[in-house]
């Protein structure tokens, strides 16, 4: 088999680039160690700043996220309590919009059905040769039958696991990592939100986020132990638990029910320099990891699916410099995300070596952000999303 770009990954950010580089006559074949069933099981998140929408809109893969998405304006920040509103529109003039990663991964992956571009699932012992060539190529096998893919690029969408950035001599790339000393335990239920937009609460007991997939589905998460197990939760321990955490109006018209997911997601912060080795270029979470308290690992995905998309559109007609920029553009907004997801996480969770004098800090920082109307719009400016 022969393409222009071979993108390794059938994840979100795999699927938006594939979509993107058809959608501009690049071909481009898709492979993928997992099954499509398996993809569209992973649930992850559900905020999606107005750069994302548009790289959909320009794939025409948004028409149900429109349909079915929920705008929103702003979002709530309640500390012990008593919450306080950031109006996302009215501090920068734009909205975030609520739709579900699974529901972004099924409408790219119904596109791409749609126009026919090649996609390998269930792919095995995928290998990366020749990278710093100008023919690189790919090995795999596909129902026993060993394959080889020729191509004139590699996009590394597989993810922090994934055999792409493994494929990079160590001596040629730099990881920055932090972990964080707790997880997030995660619910979906087929229950109506408790509140028409996202409540992220900080308690002396712990951090908790009410989310939403639709106007019938939440998704909520309350801070865990990091070696807390999902077995150790009942449902009914985790509701109990979440009344506890967020203001007594909001427990009060909490509605519950059976969960359909729950999952303990750790929280690291990593990044990895460069995103290009050769004719290998890595996006989303094979590049980078954040916590997901500042909503933005899909984001950060689909910024740098944007940028190469640009910079592969740019290459074909005869000019490569986006393609000698991008690792340098993607990773000064990648800094600043994480640096916003850091921030928000240290501000808004109890983390058990903290002495009284730092949870005062955090008590004064957040007084003063939430506050100013300054504070306030940096907060916004950084949720929906920096400049691209």
């Amino acid at each position: 088999m022969k393409t222009q770009v071979a993108i390794v990954g059938a994840g979100p950010a795999g699927l938006l680039l594939g979509q993107l580089l058809s959608a501009s006559g690049i071909d481009n074949i898709i492979v993928e160690q997992r099954s499509p069933d398996y993809v569209l099981g992973r649930i992850r998140a559900g905020v999606l700043e107005p750069t994302a929408v548009r790289l959909l809109e320009a794939c025409g893969a948004a028409t149900r996220m429109h349909r079915e998405g929920l705008p929103h304006s702003g979002v709530e920040i309640a500390i012990n309590g008593v919450s306080q509103r950031i109006d996302l529109l009215a501090l920068t003039g734009q909205q975030v919009m609520v739709y579900g990663q699974t529901e972004v991964t099924r409408d790219l992956m119904d596109a791409r059905a749609a126009s026919g571009a090649q996609s390998i699932y269930e792919a095995d012992q995928v290998q990366l040769h020749d990278l710093e060539t100008a023919a690189p190529w790919l090995s795999l096998n596909v129902n026993g039958q060993a394959q080889r893919i020729d191509c004139d690029f590699i996009a590394g969408c597989d993810g922090f696991h994934g055999v792409s950035r493994a494929s990079i001599p160590a001596d040629k790339i730099q990881t920055f990592e932090r972990i964080y000393p707790f997880g997030w335990l995660g619910v979906l239920a087929d229950v109506p939100p408790v509140a028409d937009e996202l409540i992220y609460a900080r308690h002396e007991r712990g951090f908790a986020l009410c989310s939403q997939r639709s106007k019938t589905r939440s998704r909520y998460y309350i801070q865990c132990d990091s070696g807390d197990q999902v077995a150790d939760w009942s449902d009914d321990a985790f509701w109990a638990e979440l009344k506890r955490r967020v203001p007594e109006d909001v427990a009060a018209r909490l509605v519950t029910g059976p969960s359909i997911e729950k999952s303990i997601a750790p929280l690291r912060s990593f990044v990895a320099e460069p995103l290009r080795f050769g004719r290998l270029f890595l996006a989303g979470d094979a590049a980078h990891i954040v916590p997901p308290t500042g909503a933005k690992g899909l984001n950060l995905a689909a910024s740098d699916v944007g940028y190469l998309w640009q910079a592969m559109c740019d290459f074909y007609k005869g000019d490569a410099l986006g393609l000698d920029r991008y690792s340098q553009q993607c990773l000064a907004r990648i800094w600043k995300a994480e640096r916003f997801s850091w921030w928000m996480t240290g501000l808004l969770h109890r983390f058990p070596a903290h002495t009284p004098f730092e949870q005062r800090m955090q008590d004064a920082e957040l007084d003063y952000y939430l506050g100013s109307e300054a504070g306030r719009k940096v907060i916004a400016e950084n949720y929906v999303g920096l400049p691209a």
